[in-house]
């Protein structure tokens, strides 16, 4: 139970909502926020040991590659197209064709694949024992466990990824120092998260499915991101929107509000929430972190 920020340390903290399981437990957990930097955090949340019973879902598209239900056969299909806008992304933030690249929380390798398809050296770290069989299966990419994070070189990589990845992990602190040491003197580290100042955020309120607790332990604004990467000696340069996430964030969101999806008013949704945002990345559903090292 955290009774001060976990990111700036002010005890004006207090509880923002409660939020459901939808996925797995159906159990419900509050989330609170920082008064002061704006960040919020799921209290009460599984222990590392224990967490791992509430990703073993079916539907955990990251993880099983499934392509089971309609949401699921939708991410796929944009997804052909986000993994080269990814990699273009990376190319843009780095300023190279090819490098070293590390991507944490790999799940099944799908964009790991296409990094080292284009020449990049890929070092890939996943936690999940079945996504890592499915990565080596469906793409011949050997994932290692994330736990080989912290004994890696430094001022090894030109660019560090985590695609919906920071809001899982425990050690919040502990990985962002590891970053920054193992990082080359330019490299990047992009961190893409859901944005819960976000208007479909707003519009959902409980019911939106980014806040996905208890697997995301964390939860951002712009401003707390900001925060937390300056207290690691870390910089945000740029903010980019991921404009499929509000769509597909609104398909799940309509779900667990309605009890059953409506395709039509979800597009509506994401439409929307897109439009409001024109122009403002950090109103985005999900928002692109481009970060550098403070002292370079």
């Amino acid at each position: 139970m955290h009774r001060v920020c976990p990111v700036c340390g002010s005890n004006a903290v207090s509880r923002a909502l409660e939020a459901k399981d939808h996925t797995v437990s159906k159990q419900t957990f509050e989330i609170w926020g920082c008064q002061d930097c704006s960040f919020r955090f799921t209290q009460a949340v599984p222990s590392p040991e224990n967490i791992g019973k509430y990703y073993k879902s079916d539907t955990y598209v990251s993880h099983s590659n499934t392509k089971k239900g309609l949401v699921n056969r939708l991410y796929h299909a944009v997804r052909k197209r986000t993994l080269k806008q990814k990699l273009a992304l990376v190319r843009q933030a780095t300023g190279q064709m090819e490098g070293n690249l590390l991507d944490v929380g790999a799940g099944t390798g799908a964009f790991a694949s296409v990094m080292q398809a284009a020449g990049w050296k890929v070092t890939g770290l996943e936690p999940d024992q079945d996504a890592r069989h499915n990565a080596l299966r469906d793409y011949q990419m050997k994932l290692e466990d994330l736990s080989h994070l912290f004994d890696l070189n430094g001022d090894t990589y030109d660019g560090i990824t985590l695609w919906h990845v920071l809001e899982h992990v425990h050690q919040l602190h502990e990985y962002l120092d590891t970053f920054k040491r193992i990082l080359t003197p330019d490299g990047s580290l992009i961190i893409a998260v859901p944005n819960y100042t976000s208007f479909d955020a707003q519009y959902y309120g409980r019911d939106w499915a980014a806040w996905d607790v208890p697997r995301h332990l964390w939860h951002f604004s712009p401003k707390s991101m900001e925060v937390l990467m300056k207290k690691h000696g870390l910089r945000v340069i740029q903010m980019l929107p991921m404009k499929f996430d509000s769509y597909y964030v609104s398909m799940l969101s309509e779900g667990y509000r309605h009890g059953k999806g409506n395709l039509f008013r979800a597009f509506l949704e994401g439409l929307n929430s897109n439009r409001k945002a024109a122009g403002d990345p950090k109103k985005f559903s999900s928002v692109i972190y481009i970060i550098k090292k403070a002292d370079v």
